[in-house]
């Protein structure tokens, strides 16, 4: 199976880099499965309907979330009634929506899709990420009930990402993180077979700040006193992401290729 990833949706710009690049990429690379992680698509902040519906019309077959799960409104409601929406399994207890489901790729192959929030250096404390997800990847063996499944870590810290992604090497074949917009260059096969990478990047303007005009966060950075608001960058986005081939009998990565397309970065994908 083909897969492709692509991490946080930031802003208007980023919305309109997937919209355009993503349809042309899923026939040329004949992707299977297209996960996408609309974090900040909504004004850097959140993820509204309406940009859901745009994201889901490029092309996108589920859209992640992550720390901003809410901060759109109608998500709340949203996230209940469309499954293909996921917010972080361990968000909070009662939260609307779901955190893990297993869907169906063009090829009729089952595809697990979750997401977990990490704890260290993020701005509230939530449940453990690792026995959070311990019990979907039990549930839902590779090459059993599953040809595939995708982890979104959602979190600051490299360190817990990696532990994540050994954590559930053999178990998962792909182990992807997210949120902090900057794409790593360890794009790499674990020892047991699941693909990984640190963080997968933004789809975003990189003339900024992750992703916010450069003005008022370096306003913040040399004076410590804030102006305005963030406001999310509006030039020439690159989509940045993961994209993997995975084995349909056993589940296990076998090639894993960092994904920039467009923008300011060098260009990377497969050939």
């Amino acid at each position: 199976m083909r897969i492709l990833f692509l991490g946080d949706v930031m802003g208007r710009a980023g919305r309109a880099a997937v919209a355009e690049r993503l349809p042309k990429l899923r026939d040329d690379w004949r992707l299977d499965f297209v996960v996408v992680n609309g974090e900040n698509a909504s004004s850097g902040h959140g993820l509204n309907g309406a940009h859901a519906k745009g994201l889901f019309e490029a092309g996108a077959d589920v859209v992640t979330l992550g720390d901003h799960a809410f901060d759109q409104k109608d998500m709340l409601q949203v996230c209940e009634q469309d499954g293909r929406i996921l917010r972080p399994i361990n968000f909070a207890k009662g939260a609307p929506g779901r955190g893990a489901k297993v869907f169906s790729a063009r090829g009729g192959q089952k595809v697990l899709v979750a997401q977990v929030l990490g704890q260290v250096f993020m701005s509230r404390t939530y449940d453990d990420p690792f026995s959070a997800i311990e019990p979907v990847l039990k549930a839902h063996p590779m090459g059993g009930l599953v040809q595939a499944s995708l982890v979104d870590m959602h979190c600051e810290a490299t360190s817990e990402k990696m532990a994540m992604g050994h954590f559930c090497d053999g178990r998962a074949s792909i182990v992807v993180g997210t949120h902090t917009h900057v794409p790593t260059a360890d794009a790499m096969i674990l020892p047991s077979g699941t693909a990984y990478l640190s963080d997968a990047g933004m789809c975003g303007d990189y003339n900024s700040v992750i992703g916010m005009e450069k003005a008022e966060p370096l306003r913040r950075f040399i004076t410590g006193m804030a102006k305005e608001r963030f406001s999310p960058a509006l030039g020439e986005a690159t989509i940045c992401g993961l994209y993997v081939e995975t084995d349909d009998r056993s589940g296990k990565a076998t090639r894993a290729v960092p994904v920039r397309q467009g923008g300011r970065l060098e260009a990377t994908g497969p050939a």
